[in-house]
This record gives C-alpha cells, structure tokens and sequence, in this order.
C-alpha cells in the first residue's frame, strides 16, 4: 500500500485545524462576570468574606473579597457551571450558579452558622432546634462528618494545579502539531527536499515534547476518592487511548521514512503507514481537545 501525501493529507490537515482551532478560540473567551452580595442572617453586608468561585467543569478556582458593603466581583470566568461560596467567623455559604459567555450573573449568599444553640431538654432526638432552619447535628450528622478533611482537600488542589497545567500544555501542543501536518505536505512528495523533511521532523519532535510533557501532568495528578468522571471528561480519556499510542508511533515511523527518503528511496514497508497514523493521532488529539471544550 502506498500513501500520496498531498492526496490525504491537506483534507487532513484542514480538519484537524478545524478541530483544534475551534476550541482554542472557545478557550479564550474568559470573559464572563460573576457579582454579587454576601448578608448575614439578619441581611447586613458582611465585610471581608472570603468568596470561592469554583468551575465545576475544570476544577479551577478563583478566590475574592467582599468589600465593606459585602460586594464581590470575579471578572475573567469562562462559561460554565459554577459552584460560589463564602465564609467567614465560622458562617458559611454556598450556591451554584450557570454563567453564559459575554454575560454577567449576579448571586447573592447569605451566610449561616453550622453551629446551632443545644438543643432543649424537652426536645426528642434529632429533632429541630429552637432556630428557623435546622443544624447538620439536628439531622444527624456526627462533627466528624461535617469537618473538611484536610488531606483530601490538599490532593485536590494538587489535582486541580497539575490538571491546569496539563490543559495549557495541551493547547500549546496543538500549535505545532498543525504545522507539522502542513508541512508534511512538502516532506511525503515526489518532489522534496532535506529541508522540508528536516523542517517536517523537527516540528513533529516539538510536538511530541510538549505532548509528553502535558500527558505527565495529566498521568501524576492525583485522584481523589469517590469522584466520578462525568461524559466529557470520559470521551477525552477514551481518546487518549487513540491518540497516545500514535505519538509513540508516529515518530519512529517518522524516522523509518526520513531515513527511506534521505536514502534516493520511496517510503515503504512499515515506515508507509506513517502518514496514515499522524493524520488518525492528530484527528483524537483535537477531537479531545474539542471534547472538554464545548458543553454537551
């Protein structure tokens, strides 16, 4: 089986940069704003809460203050599901909210404490407290089962630090690897050069590098126990079994037809499925890229 390089790849090369392009483009548009008010039970603003503004897609987090009205504002988001939370002297609060791109959203917290007065002797157990809304403890839980633990909270920060810079990476990754499939265009010809092949194989090991490197943060991030993967993070990891062998593939077989084509040779043997397997790798590695970057 020969492969004509110019043939397949172009339309390759046309797709996949639609595939990559698409969701660096979506991944840029941070320009969502969350505002709003954190109260006290009786409705004054509390001054100095600490709000955490959580992407429920990523992880990412961002942390603010409210002002001495109780005002906060977090500029920069990307469209999402969110999680908002604040506290401060022991009160807390916590409330999740969809934000669209170009838009603002407002949501306001009102803070309350976990910690409710004991219960009356006259009471039965598990009963309501004497206040509006009842306590964790009234409901059952033990103060163990309502206390962060702190080591699991650590691991997930770590996961969320690793998985940021693994996402980046990624990104990054896609620049070279679209030139690489332009300028394999001038490196599987009748017609080539050393220098358009020389040019094709440094570009390709550059993506490789960054690819490794990001699939490293991806690979050490630490899991956390009793969290699911939901339906887009399952689509890019099963794509991952795709594209990951193909770019331990791709190089040697990259090298087999340089070595071929530097020789006065044609590319043959194993050294042909080259082109085929760079343009099905670098087809999952967008279409995973695509995956976590649009909501569906």
């Amino acid at each position: 089986m020969k492969w004509k390089a110019p043939g397949r790849a172009l339309p390759a090369a046309i797709l996949v940069a639609s595939l990559v392009i698409a969701p660096l483009l979506h991944a840029q548009q941070a320009d969502a704003t969350l505002t709003g008010t954190v109260t006290s039970p009786s409705g004054g603003g509390i001054a100095n809460s600490v709000v955490s503004v959580k992407n429920l897609n990523t992880g990412a987090a961002s942390t603010t203050q409210t002002d001495s009205a109780g005002r906060f504002v977090v500029p920069n988001l990307a469209s999402g599901d969110y999680e908002v939370s604040a506290s401060t002297d022991g009160l807390n609060a916590v409330s999740k909210v969809t934000l669209a791109a170009h838009a603002t959203q407002t949501v306001n917290l009102t803070l309350t404490t976990q910690s409710q007065p004991q219960t009356p002797a006259g009471n039965l157990p598990n009963a309501p407290s004497s206040s509006k809304e009842p306590s964790l403890s009234d409901l059952g839980f033990t103060p163990e089962q309502t206390q962060a633990n702190a080591k699991e909270q650590a691991l997930l920060d770590k996961r969320t630090r690793m998985l940021k810079i693994h996402q980046k990476l990624g990104l990054i990754t896609a620049a070279p690897l679209i030139a690489t499939i332009v300028t394999s265009l001038g490196a599987g010809g009748k017609h080539t050069s050393n220098t358009d092949r020389t040019v094709h194989m440094v570009l390709g090991a550059v993506s490789s590098d960054l690819y490794f490197t990001s699939a490293y943060f991806a690979i050490r991030a630490p899991s956390i126990k009793g969290t699911s993967t939901r339906g887009p993070i399952r689509v890019h990891k099963a794509l991952a079994w795709i594209h990951g062998p193909g770019m331990i593939l791709t190089p040697i077989l990259g090298a087999l037809a340089y070595q071929q084509k530097n020789n006065g040779e044609k590319v043959h043997g194993i050294a042909a499925a080259h082109g085929p397997v760079a343009i099905v790798t670098a087809g999952a590695f967008g279409a995973a890229l695509l995956s976590v970057s649009l909501k569906f």
